[in-house]
Order: structure tokens, then sequence, then C-alpha cells
């Protein structure tokens, strides 16, 4: 029976067992599924009670929360410096802060770092615009180790810079980085740093790498500007390529995986649909589809937020804000809705799933409880939550993934930090 990590899947977005608390310690959540398993109980409204703020720099990295601390990446000028904060998930007290010295050197939309922090074993990691990659003891914030990864790569650096959240397995760290010398993929020890392997000659994206897994097979999806690939996690032997290259390296959204079906859209190009073998070490085209252009799109383009697979139906929101459903294994548009994000380019949702409810967090700071269907969208509560700030896009707008953790919601934007108590009736 086929089983996978780091995937969302109907399977697990309607029948998985609830929990009483939840920590948040990665991109997306526990499995970079966007599945948020506490019980809430029946919804019908939504209340939220703010518990701490604290002021921080700009950035576009969401909060990751373990072990009772809130880890959070900023930027801040005169100098300008990079920052990893720690707060004490409770009360919000900062608990250590480091920064670095960091230009931004030919980067657009410069208003901080992209990658969230990653926790495991007591350990973070924090990766920067520029390729700074730090080790911390979670505890205290005392460095273990760090890699200037552009210089010492040679990265062929991203119009928007490094984004990708990097992926902890086992005692590995994986990178999409983009460099030199067949290292757009890389491994490192991640107890010292030291390379394990690398591969690929791609240049990076700024999709976060995931793991699947089928029949004890575990594969490594990397989305680059040149391609999706499988690969082996441990040795970074490459299990199969298709080809996709982005324009302007635009695959930003996580390749969502439902049932054997890998699932990946883009603001350019439009979206693919994958069916993976047995063991997911085999890959085929289901189908391919995009519009004319960013405005007269097919299917989905994705700029990003990443979608979400229910059943036998894909919801996600397209170039200018539509959220739209397609059938999975056409692409074929069921409808389309206009209503929860205004309509403007790039405009963005983050979609969570909690049981048969999704909740959606939009650029305008507002968080939404919805379900939905085939037939279309039910919103059954919305409540702003946190102001949007101008540093990022002048029109104003809140881009960071909120953490989902312990019935709180932790989100940020470009002047503060803050906790909320989720109240659900």
């Amino acid at each position: 029976m086929r089983k996978f990590l780091l995937a969302a899947t109907s399977a697990l977005l309607l029948f998985s067992s609830p929990s009483d608390a939840q920590d948040w310690p990665d991109w997306r959540g526990i499995n970079r599924d966007g599945v948020w398993n506490e019980n809430l109980g029946t919804i019908e409204t939504l209340e939220t009670e703010k518990v701490w703020a604290h002021p921080i720099g700009s950035g576009y990295s969401g909060p990751t929360v373990a072990d009772g601390k809130v880890f959070i990446t900023d930027l801040k000028d005169d100098p300008q410096t990079e920052g990893v904060l720690c707060f004490d998930e409770k009360t919000g007290e900062k608990l250590w802060e480091f920064r670095y010295e960091c230009q931004y050197e030919g980067v657009g939309y410069p208003a901080g770092p992209r990658a969230s922090v990653v926790y495991d074993k007591g350990l973070v990691w924090s990766l920067g615009t520029m390729g700074h990659l730090y080790c911390f003891d979670a505890g205290t914030g005392t460095v273990k180790w760090q890699k200037d990864l552009n210089r010492e790569y040679a990265i062929k650096m991203p119009i928007w810079g490094i984004a990708a959240t990097p992926l902890i397995h086992d005692e590995k760290i994986i990178l999409q980085i983009g460099g030199a010398d067949n290292a757009c993929i890389i491994a490192l020890d991640k107890n010292t740093g030291t390379e394990l392997w690398r591969n690929l000659n791609d240049l990076a994206s700024y999709s976060a790498p995931v793991i699947v897994e089928s029949n004890g097979k575990k594969v490594l999806v990397v989305w680059t500007e040149d391609q999706l690939a499988g690969m082996n996690p441990d040795t970074g032997k490459v299990y199969w390529q298709i080809p996709w290259k982005q324009k302007m390296g635009m695959a930003i959204s996580t390749p969502v995986l439902s049932n054997g079906y890998l699932f990946a859209s883009s603001f350019y190009n439009g979206s693919l649909l994958l069916q993976l073998g047995d063991d997911f070490t085999t890959a085929e085209k289901v189908w391919q589809r995009s519009g004319a252009n960013e405005r007269n799109t097919d299917a989905l383009h994705c700029v990003m937020n990443t979608p979400v697979i229910l059943g036998e139906y894909i919801y996600g929101i397209d170039s200018y804000g539509e959220l739209r459903c397609l059938g999975l294994k056409t692409g074929d548009r069921l409808w389309e809705d206009g209503s929860v994000v205004n309509k403007n380019r790039w405009a963005n949702v983050h979609f969570i799933q909690n049981g048969n409810k999704t909740w959606m967090f939009n650029e305008h700071g507002e968080l939404l409880i919805t379900e939905l269907t085939p037939s279309g969208v039910k919103e059954i509560a919305r409540n702003k939550i946190i102001e949007p700030t101008t540093k990022q896009l002048p029109r104003g707008v809140t881009w960071a993934h909120p953490a989902f953790a312990n019935k709180h919601v932790i989100i940020r934007n470009d002047h503060e930090i803050i906790s909320l108590r989720i109240n659900v009736k």
C-alpha cells in the first residue's frame, strides 16, 4: 500500500487523526504539506485574540514554531543586516538574536529573507537571500557552523535571490542554490556543513524541495528553473527528469502529491501533472497546460501560493487572484471565484487544510475559513489579523506564510511578528 511523506493527499486532509497540539517546525508545517491537524471541533465562527507582538525588520519568510519557541528572519538597514530571531512562544519575549552583514547585490524585491527557519532535534538552520547558511543551537542561538554558499559554490544568483527553504532529511540538509559545477542541488551534513553530494547543473528556482515516499522508497522532488526531477535523497542520483524551462525561473510554489499524481504550477508557464510509478522512481506526463499570457491563462498559473488537492480536484489561486477549481486528471476548469482576494497581479493566498476546512491567509492580512467543493467555495468566517505593509509591494501586502501551532496563528509583516489565539465555535 502506498504511503508518502511531505504531500497533501485527500486521505490525510480528510481522515487524519486530529491532535490537541501541534508545532510548525518547517516550511508549510510538520510535513511540508500545508496540513494542520489540531482538533478545532465544529467551526461556525472565528475570533482571534492577540497574545503578543514584537517589532522586527522586513522579510518574506514565514515563522517557524517548535519546542516552545518561535523563529523568524528579517532585514534591517544602516548597516544592512539579515537577522535570525527567537521568541518565547507563549510570552513573545525575545530569547536571542543573531545578525550578520548582508548586502543584496542584483536582487529584485529586496525587502528581506525568503526562506523559513527549519528546526530539528534542538538545532535550527537559516538560509539568507544571498546564500548565507547558519546552523544554530535552538535554545541559545550559538552558531554551530556557517557557510557562505554564494562564495563557496559560485551561485548564479536568481533575480529574486535564494528563496527555497532547506530540507532536513535524516542527517542531511538539502538545498536548492543553483551553484556552479553541478551544484544546483546540494546535500550537506546537517551537524557540520560538510558536503555529502551535489547534482544538477540547472539554474535555481524558488521552490522548496520535498520528499515523497511509496513502497518504502523515498524520493526527493526538486523543481529548478529547468526541470522537475526525482532524486535519491541519500546519494543525489537522478531517478527521473521532466524538462520544463521556467520563464525568469519563476517556479515558487511547492509541488503537491496526491494518490501518485504530482502537480506543479507557475505564473508564466501554467500547470503540469505527472503520474509517478509504484515506488515513485519513475514519472510520466499526464497533462501540461498554459494560457497565451499571464492574463489569458489556462488551467492554473500560480504565483506564490501552493495549491491544495482534495479528492479528484485541484484548488489554487491564478495569476491575478482568481480562485479556481480544476479536475485533477484533465486540468479542465470547473469554476472560478474572485471573493477571497482582490484582483491584482501576483495576488496571493496561502492554503492550510484542517480536517474538511480550508483556511486561507490572503495578502490583505485576512484569515478565512472555507469549504472547497467541486461546486464552489463556501466562506464560513473571515477576520483581519495583521496590517499589510508597503515595503514588499507599494499596494501593501502580507506575503509571508503563517504558522499554525498549538491553537495559535503566528504571522509577520514588515514591522512586527504577532501571535494570536484562535477561538472557533
